[in-house]
This record gives C-alpha cells, structure tokens and sequence, in this order.
C-alpha cells in the first residue's frame, strides 16, 4: 500500500498461507477501505479471491479468502470491480469459446453468471445503486449490464451505450459518483459519455505516455470521480479531471527495484 500523494511506502498486505505471490489483479471499494486481490494458494493451484479491509489507522487485515471460488479456475488477466457496499464481487474469466462475467456475494459465495461468445471483457464497474454494471466488450463495445434482468445471456441483458466501431483501444471504464455518466479511456484519451448514451462523448483530458508504454491505459477512478489513478512501470500517475493536471510519484518499496512491468494498482 501506497499514498497516493507522494508514492510513499505504508504498509505490506499479508500474504494467506501457502499463497506465492499477490501480483494478479485487484479492487478496491469506494470507502477507500476495502479491497479484494487474488493470488495462488499453491503450486499449480487456482488463483483465488481475497478481501481486505483497512483499520481506522489504515493498518491492513489479514486477506480472508472470498468462499465459492475454489473450483472456478481463474487466469492472470481477469477484470475485477467491487460492488459500492463492497459485498460483492464482479469478474471477467475466458471460458471456451467465449466469456463470461460472474458476480459473487462475498460472504456467502452465492454466484450468478452471464456469458456470450464474445472475445474480451477488459473494464467492468458498478453503478452507484448496485444495480447495474458497465462493461467493455471487445468487438462491441461499452455497455451497461442490468442485473435485474432473467436469463444468463451477457448481451441480451446489456444496453449498448457506444460500439466499438466508433472507438479505438477501448480498455477501463468507471461511473461517474452520480451515476449519470461513464468515464472510459479510448487508446490514452479519458473520455465522458452519459449513461444512456444519448449525447457524443467528450474528451475529459489525454495522457501523455512513453514511446513504449501499451496502446491502452488502464486506470482506477476515486470515490469523489475527480482523480484517477494509472501506473507506467514503477510510477503512478494522478490526474485530476477537473483541469486535467497530472502528478507523478515514484511506487518506493525495499521489495522491488522498480524495473519491469507495471504493477496493478487500484484506489
């Protein structure tokens, strides 16, 4: 864990027994409390899901496994986004022949799953009221995911809010606190659309990246909606979408030189 002011060093999450590394994917809450991540439980084993929850001092719990995932077999790229209340789960995982997008209750395990013979899911993220959840479809585009609906078909129960004809490198997405709204990046533009899609999107700023930096950016939006978080290499990136300021700060740690691949962040 890191502050998102000056890059600084705070505290180490715990890895669970048996787990070798905690380098895959993670969420966080809007609390700013609460996260899940996923690492192995063994060699050669699933990865699993586990929540952590901050103390008032900022101090980490131990990860406590999230229950009815053990038999779900997870790979390294999988898009995940934590429900507003932080009871539940969202993720992306390639089945065959397709995708699928699950949503799990964190303390019960309790899963409903949709799928559709779509290639990629890249961004998910859920509605303030939980109801919903918006998602980027590789080769259709962003649309949003009622949860209310019957049936078990992806597309069937998502509107279309933007094809993807229209946009190129389509990668995260985020609601806007009020609901009313989806922030996306399209390559390293930040873009704002109304949720109903009735109006063009504009363009909220563009980042600017190395030479060698993906054709993508992926990013974390705040609880406020005014900051959002990337991470290039071992660097993160604050931006603040209300004059499109951007901040730097080092990723410092004793455990990593800082070379290599970006890590995942999320705020």
């Amino acid at each position: 864990m890191h502050d998102a002011i000056n890059g600084e060093f705070l505290a180490a999450i715990p890895l669970p027994p048996g787990v070798r590394s905690s380098s895959q994917v993670l969420a966080a809450a809007p609390d700013n409390r609460t996260f899940v991540l996923s690492g192995w439980t063994g060699p050669n084993s699933p990865l699993r899901f586990f929540r952590v929850h901050l103390a008032e001092d900022g101090s980490p719990s131990d990860p406590i496994p999230v229950p009815g995932l053990e038999s779900d077999a997870l790979g390294a790229g999988h898009i995940i986004a934590l429900s507003p209340d932080a009871t539940r789960l969202a993720y992306a995982a390639s089945i065959p022949g397709g995708v699928k997008i699950s949503v799990v209750d964190l303390s019960t395990g309790q899963r409903r799953d949709w799928s559709t013979r779509a290639s990629v899911v890249t961004g998910l993220a859920w509605a303030p009221d939980g109801q919903r959840i918006a998602l980027v479809v590789g080769g259709w585009g962003i649309g949003v995911l009622d949860l209310g609906l019957q049936g078990s078909d992806l597309l069937a129960a998502t509107r279309l809010v933007k094809p993807s004809s229209d946009l190129s490198f389509l990668e995260s997405v985020a609601y806007a606190p009020d609901g009313s709204a989806l922030i996306y990046s399209a390559g390293h533009a930040v873009m704002r659309i109304p949720v109903d899609g009735r109006e063009e999107p504009r363009v909220l700023t563009r980042v600017s990246l190395p030479a060698d930096a993906s054709l993508t950016l992926r990013f974390s939006l705040d609880g406020t909606g005014r900051y959002l978080l990337y991470v290039h290499r071992w660097r993160g990136f604050r931006v603040d979408l209300a004059d499109g300021s951007t901040t730097s700060m080092p990723l410092k740690t004793d455990e990593h030189s800082g070379e290599g691949d970006s890590p995942n962040a999320a705020w």
